[in-house]
């Protein structure tokens, strides 16, 4: 047998056309889509939808070769380099990709943060049932020991089930974990996934038809999550007057326990919002700016969010922030990094009560100049350069404790 007809015999065997071709194609579509999007008015907004896109490319590669749910393992869903979602400052998210028919046991060690959350998901995005039913609850529905470790169970409707243990709804393809932050010097707990059925043996090795359906999974996972989240602005915020926020609500789609207070903000270069809030009785409270690609805009190296552990609290206990391009010289800044435009949003978690109107924001517009005049206690909310650094600093530090990158 000749070199020649070897070569030829081998090339027999290999898949017709480029492996890699759907992602990219999916990835010269959501350019456009990127390009095309109508909030777009400046080599800025460009830049900063070029790089969501690089990110949520990177993401949906890696998250389509996790896709498997035979063996499955938590992995990081949104942080600071793939974002999406208007993912949390305050927030780790974590999920694994399960199967309604199947059984799992969810263990691990419960940390020291404000909150832990459980939601059963389908896969487009939205949960398989009621809010606050078997689908979505915190970590005070889970018996967890003196040590803080704790084991739960996800599977198919049984009549003997026992206690620890949640039916999984029709479609449900994801397990979701978030566990949030307050002061940012918690100490986060550790968690894992079992599938009962096949824990002790190992997955099946991808072959190539694996791999080009990894590649295809990949590149419909990119162009359903820009589509998904350029929606929801429009769903929930764009269509709200400007420079206002709705009275809190349950959040869409959330936990039951779970409040949100939304708007999305347009001014001009020496404009600025004041937004004052009750600080809450509720274990978290927090507020963050989004960009209109809905995610979060950096808040490692900008203070672009505030929880009640974080922010400043005036003597008659109201938290008072400033929303603006340029430093007012206050603790509260909430830093817009240049930017007109983008998202407000208040969350109340691990509530035990409904949240009012009475426990929601409200909002004035005023010149940068004027915010002294809106600020009762000014004085006391001052800054100086070096304080505004330390701040800064300790964000950078906490952050860094989290160890994800």
């Amino acid at each position: 047998m000749t070199h020649s007809s070897t070569a030829t015999e081998a090339g027999s065997t290999a898949p017709p056309g480029p492996l890699t071709a759907p992602f990219l194609a999916a990835v010269a579509e959501a350019e456009k889509l990127i390009a095309g999007a109508e909030f777009v008015r400046d080599e800025q907004d460009l830049a900063e939808g070029y790089d969501y896109l690089a990110a949520s490319a990177a993401a949906c590669l890696r998250l389509s070769g996790a896709h498997g749910t035979s063996h499955p393992y938590f992995i990081s869903s949104t942080g600071p380099y793939a974002k999406m979602g208007l993912d949390n400052p305050d927030t780790l998210y974590y999920h694994a990709n399960i199967e309604p028919g199947a059984e799992y046991v969810v263990s691990g060690v419960r940390g020291s943060t404000v909150d832990l959350s459980f939601q059963v998901l389908k896969g487009d995005y939205t949960a398989t049932d009621v809010p606050g039913g078997e689908d979505a609850f915190d970590d005070r529905r889970i018996p967890i020991d003196a040590d803080g470790s704790f084991a739960i169970r996800f599977g198919p409707a049984k009549p003997d089930a026992g206690p620890g243990y949640f039916a999984l709804g029709e479609g449900a393809s994801m397990l979701a974990v978030r566990e949030v932050y307050s002061d940012w010097a918690e100490s986060k707990g550790s968690i894992r996934i079992e599938r009962v059925d096949t824990i002790g043996t190992a997955p099946v090795e991808p072959d190539l038809a694996r791999l080009r359906k990894r590649y295809r999974a990949a590149g419909k996972m990119l162009i359903t999550r820009v589509h998904t989240w350029f929606n929801f602005p429009q769903w929930f915020y764009l269509d709200l007057p400007v420079n206002t926020l709705t009275a809190p609500r349950l959040t869409p789609g959330g936990l039951s326990t779970q409040y949100s207070s939304v708007g999305h903000f347009d001014l001009a270069d020496d404009q600025a919002l004041i937004i004052t809030v009750p600080k809450s009785d509720a274990p978290y409270q927090g507020f963050q700016l989004g960009s209109l690609w809905y995610i979060s805009l950096d808040y490692v190296n900008h203070q672009t969010s505030l929880n009640h552990a974080q922010a400043q609290v005036d003597p008659d206990g109201l938290i008072r922030m400033v929303v603006c391009k340029r430093n007012p010289g206050i603790a509260n800044w909430i830093e817009t990094t240049g930017r007109t435009r983008g998202i407000l949003q208040f969350r109340w978690q691990r509530t035990d009560r409904p949240m009012t109107e009475a426990d929601g924001p409200t909002v004035a517009v005023a010149g940068i100049d004027q915010v002294a005049q809106h600020l009762p206690h000014f004085e006391n909310n001052r800054i100086a350069a070096a304080g505004w650094r330390d701040r800064i600093a300790a964000r950078q530090r906490a952050f860094a404790e989290r160890m994800l990158g």
